[in-house]
Order: C-alpha cells, then structure tokens, then sequence
C-alpha cells in the first residue's frame, strides 16, 4: 500500500487546496462505501446529471439527503420495528447507509425523487456569466488620417 505525503503541495501552491482534497479522498481507502447502496449517474442535458440510488426497503421518512461543503451527502436509516417478522432468506439489505458525492464547483441540486425503490437526484451545473467563455468583437482600426499642412509658396 502506498502513502503519498501531500504536505509539500500545501505549502508550495496557493488556492489548489481543492485539488490535494480530491486527491485524499481518493486515495482513502473506504471499505464500507464500495458497494452499498447501488447507484448510477447519468448525464440528462448539457448542463443537467442525475444520481439514481437504489434504496429498496426505504421509504421517504427513512432518507436524507444534505448538502454540506459542496459535498452531496445521501443517507438512511431504517426504524427498528421489524422484530417480530422472522426472515427465512433476508437478500433486501436495508441497513443503514451514508453515501457521499463530490460537487463541482457550480452543481447545485435541484430537488429528489423516490419512486419505485428509487431516490432520484437531479443536479445542474449554472456557471455564473462572468466565468462563461465570451466572444470579443475585433473592430477594424479607424483609416489613418493624415495632417496636412498646406504648403505656400515663397517667392
């Protein structure tokens, strides 16, 4: 296993924190995270992204979903008032869960779903106008005019 000191990038860089973030996170080794609860993300528009989660065995009371530190935190925990069922074969897993997904820097959430043993979350990405790619009108230079002095004759 590999451990790489980020240390020195710190120091040396100014407004970069972002970046060494990102590469911790993935380079942390989170086991419990790997598989649980089963997800997709879909692109829906240019600007537009859907997170699909299945969430079988929830309902809506037993679900949050949090944005904190542009980080989009999805998590449950069912009720405990199952006991008196006995299960021959338990394969819907519904054991509490917190799933995280790093946000860009302009995704903002736009609102969720549950439908289906599905939570949809819809995200879209608004870069503000002052950071969109402008064109530049190039003008022609205005014709040269020349001073001219007229001349008298001395004679």
């Amino acid at each position: 296993m590999r451990n790489f000191d980020l240390t020195p990038l710190y120091r040396a860089t100014v407004g970069f924190d972002q970046i060494a973030d990102l590469m911790d996170r993935a380079m942390a080794k989170d086991v419990g995270q790997a598989s649980y609860p089963p997800y997709n993300i879909e692109k829906t528009a240019d600007d537009g992204y859907r997170i699909s989660i299945a969430v079988a065995g929830f309902s809506e009371a037993d679900l949050s979903v949090e944005v904190k530190e542009h980080a989009l935190v999805v998590s449950a925990n069912k009720a405990e008032g199952e006991s008196e069922r006995t299960f021959l074969h338990r394969g819907i897993a519904t054991r509490a869960f917190e799933r995280r997904f790093q946000l860009a820097q302009h995704v903002r959430v736009t609102g969720a779903s549950h439908a289906d043993g599905m939570l949809h979350i819809d995200l879209v990405q608004e870069v503000p106008e002052a950071l969109k790619p402008r064109r530049i009108e190039i003008a022609s230079a205005p014709a040269a005019v020349a001073d001219v002095v007229e001349a008298k004759a001395v004679n």
